[in-house]
């Protein structure tokens, strides 16, 4: 071929390409992660619309930026288009939508913000479009249950709800417009009427009343291994009630009337809720065209799945950020010190904290905490429990705070009544499974009190201690008034088992050595218990007024009582525990090197630690504060599990 015929064919070919308008396709490569972002980047992830909602406004014409600079505009054209399927129309209605909510809760100015009637209005458009497309298009959810498309308009309602609800409280809180349900009164916002059914929360008449309604997406938590939550439908939220957590002044003692009526118990301050909007309407063209929303409100511990047009949905929950917040919110480490030292601020008296609304229905566990602590010792194990979806539907969680400085005696007693009380407040009749074969776990002196819980003194305590004290007639009946609370008792029958972690059931050394008796020497009991006491041992002193052992008869602390030369430690650990009762025991070594029964978690020997007859032991490579560690909490979980299982 001649060079002027391959220029002539080369002019030809490019007259060609200019009469078909230059049209070509090029082809190129992606990352992951950009195939990633083009597949799940969204106006939530990325402040920008999806690509599929891009694509359905090709269709029609428009885009993402004419969308925004017209917004009635682009929603009519989506609304109105007859190009479209009910699933592009619906999903990308709801995105577009949330960039509507979105930017007017962040606007500045005016009336303008999260709950300004117009971000709330969008909010519920949002939502509405959502579920029109979930529950209300050709094909169900089981059919798109792989399809990326359907996860994010899940997250558009969720996210949705959450927003429209907490916009709502904040807005008709802040009014004071309260209903005799103590919940807010949400009648009409904008064009929307609102109304609200709590009926699955199975409310009391003395509920607290609400003060906060926080997303539980919002919180993070340091201190916490691992956030429990279950996906699915409907908007995660913590309340924050009014429901005070009070430090009684006046100790719980065997004869003092104090008039002192406070409950020893209260529920969770922090519970959490998944909340539903519903939409008036039996089909599309109904639910389109209403202005009618039902808030739904349920307990995830109770209700995990609903029934939503005519199907079977998960409800979503957190299971953590309740938990979390109750325990960043409740100062609970100082006032363990507080306590400890005697201060007016701490506690005197046991409380008994439930996890969660109460469960007739749920076995119980009530966790103890060891010397100078609180329910923070048990921050990632009641957590790490109730994470566990076997152990989370068949158990509730109690924690008893109780004032470490006491002495065993006097916090044994005091448990008791609070555990009593509690068990018959929520279970009058006491035939509720929450109220049979009741698990306690105790860290070490919580340890040593759960083992009194389920043990019997007979009168052994009582011939031993006031063996020498010669008593007679009223002397003797008022001693007895005073002092058998103390050192006569019998086992809780409601306790089936028992998980003792670095318990020191026998006392420790520990308790011996110079920093642990200058502890023990700034340790003040509360001042009605010590005068309580005072007059108790004035009584004695006049009974046998030469027993040198007793000298001016100084108070036994808790630190005293922890002492292996204490004289009850070492009779109460010999005290029978109920033959029912099936106990396990984890202990920490910290002592690599040494034999197991020479071994101590730096605190508590192994030999006090260890207890005859126990179903299982497991020792672990630990300090004291075992508990936290991870290869104790699956003990915990596999014991709790195991207890499940029917006996054969």
């Amino acid at each position: 071929m001649t060079v002027s015929r391959f220029l002539a064919l080369q002019s030809l070919l490019c007259a060609a390409l200019l009469l078909t308008g230059c049209a070509g396709v090029t082809v190129g490569s992606i990352s992951p992660s950009e195939y990633l972002a083009q597949r799940r980047g969204d106006v939530l992830i990325t402040g920008k619309l999806s690509t599929s909602a891009e694509e359905v406004l090709r269709v029609i014409g428009s885009d993402a930026d004419q969308c925004t600079a017209n917004g009635p505009a682009c929603r009519k054209a989506l609304a109105d288009s007859t190009g479209l399927s009910d699933e592009q129309r619906l999903s990308a209605l709801s995105e577009v939508w949330l960039q509507v909510a979105l930017a007017t809760g962040k606007a500045s100015g005016g009336a303008a913000g999260p709950s300004a009637p117009e971000t709330i209005e969008a909010y519920l458009e949002t939502a509405r479009h959502a579920y029109a497309y979930l529950f209300f298009t050709a094909r169900k959810p089981r059919d798109r249950a792989f399809e990326d498309r359907q996860t994010q308009v899940r997250d558009y309602y969720n996210y949705a709800v959450q927003q429209a609800i907490t916009g709502l409280f904040s807005r008709y809180r802040q009014s004071g417009r309260v209903g005799d349900d103590a919940m807010p009164r949400v009648p009409q916002v904008g064009a929307w009427r609102i109304d609200t059914d709590l009926s699955a929360l199975e409310l009391r008449p003395d509920d607290p009343v609400p003060q906060e309604l926080i997303p539980a997406a919002s919180l993070t938590f340091s201190g916490l291994r691992n956030t429990y939550r279950r996906d699915g439908f409907g908007a995660e939220l913590v309340v924050a009630t009014n429901q005070p957590a009070p430090s009684p002044p006046s100790p719980l003692t065997a004869d003092s009337k104090t008039g002192d009526d406070t409950p020893p118990y209260s529920e969770m301050p922090f519970p959490g809720l998944t909340a539903l909007l519903r939409f008036e309407g039996a089909d599309l063209r109904q639910v389109l065209a209403t202005h009618t929303a039902r808030i739904v409100v349920f307990d995830p511990y109770r209700t995990s799945t609903t029934r939503l047009a005519e199907q079977d949905v998960p409800l979503a929950a957190n299971f953590t950020s309740g938990y979390g917040l109750w325990l960043a919110r409740s100062d609970f480490a100082r006032q363990a010190l507080r306590s400890l030292f005697g201060s007016a601020e701490g506690l005197t008296k046991p409380r008994i904290y439930l996890m969660q609304p109460y469960d007739p229905n749920r076995r119980t566990v009530i966790m103890l905490h060891g010397l100078a602590s609180s329910p923070e010792a048990w921050i990632n194990v009641a957590n790490e429990v109730l994470g566990d979806e076997t152990l989370r539907r068949r158990y509730q969680i109690w924690q008893v705070y109780y004032p470490t400085n006491a002495p065993l005696a006097i916090n044994n007693f005091a448990i008791r009544q609070a555990i009593t009380e509690t068990l018959a407040h929520f279970d009058p009749t006491g035939k509720a499974e929450a109220s049979r074969n009741i698990t306690l776990i105790g860290h070490s002196m919580g340890g040593v009190l759960s083992r009194l819980l389920v043990s019997s003194s007979g009168d052994k305590l009582w011939d031993t201690l006031l063996a020498s004290y010669p008593m007679q007639g009223a002397q003797q009946q008022r001693m007895e008034q005073r002092l058998a609370p103390y050192l006569r008792f019998e086992p809780l029958p409601q306790v089936s088992d028992a998980i003792f972690i670095a318990s020191p059931h026998k006392g420790t050394p520990f308790a011996n050595n110079r920093i642990a008796r200058w502890v023990a020497n700034l340790i003040t009991l509360p001042v009605a218990m010590l005068g309580q006491l005072n007059d108790v041992s004035r009584e004695l002193m006049r009974i046998a007024p030469g027993k040198q052992d007793i000298g001016p008869l100084r108070i036994p602390n808790s630190i005293d009582n922890l002492s292996d030369r204490d004289a009850f430690v070492q009779m109460s650990s010999g005290l029978p525990m109920n033959p029912r009762v099936r106990f396990h025991s984890i202990i920490g070594n910290d002592t690599p090197g040494v034999a197991q029964a020479l071994s101590s978690d730096g605190i508590v020997p192994y030999e006090s630690a260890h207890l005859e007859g126990a179903a299982s032991e497991l020792v672990i490579p630990s300090a004291h504060s075992v508990q936290e560690n991870p290869l104790a909490i699956l003990e915990i979980r596999r014991i709790l599990r195991e207890q499940l299982q029917p006996v054969r």
